[in-house]
């Protein structure tokens, strides 16, 4: 079955992006409150139909909209982006509401404080909807949980809309909000975009703070998903900065999020289309051939390259991140272990076994290919790839079913190795598979890069 676009009926107050709905805010043609009550009757009916939410929260956030109506109609709005209707992962924190991670095996954390990106979020006025689903902790790279159940694709409930932040992707294609908060830590932001026709940038590690710290340390990020690349821009740029809190952000500026209008004419792209564990869907990577083909056209130089270090990744990556999963785990009460995921569970059982000389050896090939990867991008402007090696498969499965892989990371290998290196990389929307199912295209820029990134996916999306 074909599917069609999840936008399509959803009333027009849901499909309006930040600059048009801030533009008519200003000349009092709409109103917070009124575009916030719509965005919370889309996220029930995304919740009916895909388990989105953990959490749709009425009252807080009609008090938000009506605070920033206030603030609208006095002339003096918090930001670019007071009263735009935005949504939460249940992973990150979220004062005085429970925030469940997806799991049943840990009590829920009841903040007494917003984690720096909502406190950031918060204070440019936006208005918070409620909290997105996620896969237990994180873990992995589609969206169903022990607390909240399956979630499933927009484009079609038969299928997954990945992971981790499924619930944001969906939350951000059916127009239940604008701006969604998602995290990645081997591509759980730009996954579920991929999946799910959407745009998600990972920006460079450190631009957006983060606490707690993630027990899968300093390969997550956390950053943006909507519906377009000025909107993410306009997130990004509200969450961006330095808090003291995250003591792994580097204490200096990172170069500005505003750039100029990027030229693809004599722009020098490298083409990454191998993927370090397994093969690409003969459908994806066709679709990623005709982009190529189109920026060629309009005067960028495309060169075929594969990543330095292409046959370690996958080894570098699953030693850091079954590790993670092992002290995760091992922070849970011992008789509540029985209640976690048990792909979770085995992938902490993996960890528990990496010899400390085995994860101290993986830490230093990982900062050789982080190098390597610094002096790849100062060869070329950007790199450009699948976002994931297959299109969204059925719902409840972490693997394409028949395919005989294991795990989530043998078909993500175009997303992870990014987390390894740092480097700010994002998912656009390409086109879609014969039986309707999005594509993704990954751009990756050097680190703090971002805006390079962004205003390359604002071009190509023009094109394609």
């Amino acid at each position: 079955m074909t599917a069609s676009d999840p936008l399509n009926n959803a009333p027009e107050l849901c499909r309006l992006g930040v600059a048009k709905l801030t533009a008519a805010y200003a000349a009092g043609t709409l109103s917070p409150v009124e575009v916030a009550r719509a965005c919370l009757a889309r996220a029930e009916e995304a919740q009916a139909a895909h388990n989105a939410f953990t959490l749709i929260d009425h009252e807080a956030a009609l008090a938000q909209a009506r605070a920033a109506e206030a603030r609208w109609q006095a002339g003096s709005p918090a930001s670019t982006i007071d009263g735009v209707p935005t949504t939460i992962k249940d992973i990150v924190w979220v004062e005085d509401r429970a925030v469940g991670y997806g799991s049943v095996a840990a009590e829920p954390v009841r903040s007494s404080r917003d984690a720096p990106a909502v406190a950031r979020l918060r204070a440019a006025g936006a208005v918070i909807l409620g909290l997105t689903t996620t896969p237990e902790f994180g873990w992995k790279a589609v969206t169903d949980s022990p607390r909240s159940g399956v979630t499933t694709n927009p484009w079609n409930a038969a299928l997954t809309p990945g992971g981790s932040s499924g619930g944001a992707a969906v939350a951000a294609a059916t127009g239940a909000g604008v701006l969604h908060l998602g995290t990645d830590g081997g591509g759980s932001i730009r996954i579920p975009s991929s999946f799910s026709g959407i745009f998600g940038i990972k920006p460079t590690f450190g631009r957006v703070p983060a606490h707690p710290p993630s027990p899968f340390g300093s390969v997550s990020h956390v950053g943006p998903m909507a519906r377009s690349p000025a909107d993410a821009a306009a997130m990004l740029g509200v969450m961006a900065g330095r808090d003291i809190s995250d003591w792994m952000q580097p204490p200096v500026d990172l170069p500005s999020l505003e750039g100029p209008r990027f030229d693809l004419r004599g722009a020098s792209i490298g083409y990454w289309h191998r993927t370090p564990h397994g093969s690409v869907e003969p459908e994806v990577a066709a679709r990623i051939d005709a982009v190529a083909d189109s920026l060629r056209a309009e005067g960028a130089l495309i060169e075929p390259i594969d990543l330095p270090d292409h046959d370690d990744l996958f080894a570098i990556f699953t030693t850091h991140w079954y590790a993670g999963a092992a002290a995760r785990v091992a922070a849970l009460p011992p008789d509540r272990l029985d209640r976690v995921d048990p792909g979770l569970r085995a992938v902490a059982a993996a960890g528990r076994e990496i010899p400390a000389p085995d994860y101290v050896l993986a830490t230093q090939r990982r900062v050789a290919f982080g190098t390597a990867m610094d002096a790849l991008l100062e060869r070329f402007t950007l790199l450009l790839s699948p976002t994931t090696a297959v299109a969204a498969f059925a719902a409840g499965e972490e693997v394409p079913p028949g395919s005989g892989l294991g795990r989530w990371t043998e078909w993500a290998g175009f997303s992870y190795p990014i987390n390894l290196s740092q480097q700010p990389a994002c998912s656009l929307p390409c086109g879609r598979t014969s039986d309707g199912r999005p594509v993704g295209l990954q751009l990756v820029g050097p680190r703090g890069a971002d805006a390079r990134v962004l205003a390359a996916a604002d071009g190509i999306l023009s094109l394609i």
